[in-house]
């Protein structure tokens, strides 16, 4: 019943203003805009979406119109031109293309409500692909989006399976169980753009899923568990999901058959997997040949042969043998490596480890761990990241 009264309401306006009918001052005050407007009708609107109000945009263009009138700031020939009310969809493509793309995410679904034009626009990826870089390109590499996608693959088999049992229980079993009223219900929702009717697939439906904590992703967290000290330097693959409401992390390690969770985790703590491998996989070295003394590096490390690897920073050092540093130094051409970790205090077993660059494999025992595959880091915003978090003072571990 109140669909009909506003779309009856609606016709009598609109069958109103297309009448021949001589307008009076009042009328042509409401109906009227002047080029100042025109010219910065984009700028207005957003200004106006930014306070998150829709309807307001509406109500304020009436009242410029009226107050331009009044101030007799428009001319008998523009008022001529522009005797019709424009609303937002009668902006050009480009210029409501524009504003969309200046609003804010939570901005963009409060449009997505006003009517089903603007929700398909406001939905469309190439705005969504913004936010997402904007916001989420440090933390989200291609694991998360294939873990994304398998769970869009999930839920299409999941809807495929509810399909196929309808069309089992054949047409009368549909109309038996059918509800007019919970139909009608859920297309109404989809009209005000409810985020139940937005597509699995669409990076919209990811960029809400990531901000509501709901889904889980795999990244790699630094110094894992508050810093402690057995984690100092080193970078831990993870599942992590997001807390709006204090803008940090929550992460859940699998160390061995368990799941081990740390919570508070801030966003400068966290790093795209920097080589697509699996942390139960030996990853293939290809820089030994260039390691020279004075190189960054990473090394994986793992506790015994059933835990995940991590990465550990660490530096190349001088050979005992090496008799001079600089032109004098021959340690690249030496086939051991010495590899430090200056986070730990001399003497300390972590401290320093040796391998073979010609036939380096996993190496390691029980009580030292076990050393797999090195990358050197030849960025240096990578080395910056390492610099920042170490240790106020040498680890005694």
């Amino acid at each position: 019943m109140l669909y009909l009264l506003i779309s009856f309401v609606s016709f009598i306006i609109l069958s109103k203003s297309f009448t021949n009918k001589p307008l009076n001052e009042v009328e042509r005050g409401t109906k009227l805009v002047s080029s100042w407007f025109w010219r910065n009708l984009p700028i207005l609107l957003l200004s106006r979406l930014k306070k998150g109000s829709i309807f307001a945009l509406k109500i304020s263009y009436f009242h410029l119109g009226m107050s331009l009138k009044k101030k007799s700031l428009v001319s008998d020939n523009e008022e001529e031109e522009m005797n019709k009310f424009f609303c937002l969809l009668d902006l050009p493509d480009l210029a409501l293309d524009c504003i969309l793309e200046n609003l804010s995410s939570a901005e963009l679904c409060t449009v997505a409500t006003v009517c089903k034009s603007l929700r398909d626009r406001s939905r469309s990826d190439y705005l969504w692909k913004k936010h997402m870089d904007r916001k989420w390109s440090k933390v989200i590499g291609d694991a998360a989006f294939r873990q994304w996608q398998c769970h869009v693959d999930s839920r299409n088999r999941d809807n495929m399976k509810i399909f196929n049992q309808w069309n089992q229980k054949g047409i009368f079993a549909f109309l038996y169980g059918f509800d007019p009223f919970l139909w009608i219900k859920s297309k109404s929702q989809k009209v005000r753009g409810s985020r139940s009717s937005i597509p699995y697939d669409s990076i919209m439906a990811l960029y809400l899923s990531l901000e509501s904590g709901k889904f889980w992703f795999p990244s790699q967290v630094y110094n894992r568990e508050n810093g402690h000290a057995g984690f100092m330097l080193s970078c831990y693959d993870a599942q992590l999901s997001y807390d709006s409401r204090s803008d940090t992390f929550q992460a859940r390690y699998s160390p061995h058959g368990r799941w081990t969770s740390e919570e508070n985790i801030k966003w400068e703590r966290l790093r795209v997997p920097p080589i697509d491998t699996s942390p139960h996989v030996l990853h293939i070295s290809y820089c030994l040949e260039d390691l020279r003394p004075g190189d960054h590096i990473e090394i994986q490390w793992r506790r015994n042969k059933e835990f995940p690897y991590g990465w550990w920073y660490g530096v190349v050092g001088h050979l005992e043998s090496c008799q001079g540093h600089g032109n004098h130094c021959h340690c690249h051409n030496d086939d051991m490596v010495i590899l430090e970790f200056n986070q730990y205090t001399p003497g300390s077993r972590w401290r320093q480890t040796m391998i073979n660059r010609k036939h380096h494999r996993e190496q390691g025992n029980q009580i030292d761990g076990f050393y797999g595959g090195i990358r050197k880091l030849h960025s240096k915003e990578e080395i910056k990241m390492w610099k920042n978090l170490w240790p106020t003072k040498v680890v005694e571990y």
